[in-house]
């Protein structure tokens, strides 16, 4: 059986979140708020009977996807695929700062490309649920990617807002992917 149904997730609250720092590839640990909406999470999407539980090499993504694992019982696996946006040597820097400088994250020099962006989320996606037989599969990534790979599958969605600790539930009809549901709180 292949997998028809996705929830892509975005990890818990960390200290850059709240100071609206570009986290990338910078590695900080979910913060206190972050681990209570990783296990809201987890209890949100363990309901829905996963099979796997896939993260970001990232350790907010991983702390987040290891709640959900561990809730619904499943195994967690790291790919490096599912990977946040390289944000070069703006990593760590305040968002707005970036914007006041360049007019725009896309235009600061060394930050990695909107397309190549959305074309590294769409490809690891069709690898991942292609290795997978059943489902459904939660993938724990995180802004950037998520919003990459929401506005690939469906276009009105490029700038879909992707909170801390949501989920965005995907299902493949027909051989085609539809985003469902997105940017979805646990209660």
């Amino acid at each position: 059986m292949s997998v028809t149904t996705v929830y892509l997730a975005r990890h818990g609250r960390t200290a850059f979140n709240v100071e609206d720092r570009m986290r990338g590839l910078s590695d900080p640990p979910l913060d206190d708020v972050g681990i209570a909406e990783a296990q809201k999470l987890a209890k949100a999407l363990a309901d829905e009977r996963p099979a796997a539980v896939i993260s970001s090499p990232l350790q907010r993504a991983v702390a987040t996807a290891q709640s959900i694992a561990d809730a619904a019982g499943v195994p967690t696996t790291v790919d490096i695929r599912l990977n946040d946006r390289d944000y070069g040597p703006h990593t760590g820097a305040k968002r707005a700062e970036v914007i006041a400088r360049f007019g725009s994250i896309d235009n600061a020099p060394g930050v990695e490309p909107p397309a190549a962006v959305r074309q590294r989320a769409i490809a690891a996606f069709t690898a991942l649920v292609d290795e997978h037989d059943s489902g459904p599969l939660v993938l724990v990534s995180h802004d950037a990617f998520n919003r990459a790979l929401l506005g690939q599958l469906d276009p009105t969605l490029t700038d879909a807002p992707q909170r801390t600790a949501c989920w965005n539930k995907l299902t493949r009809v027909g051989g085609v992917w539809r985003v469902a549901e997105y940017d979805q709180k646990p209660d």
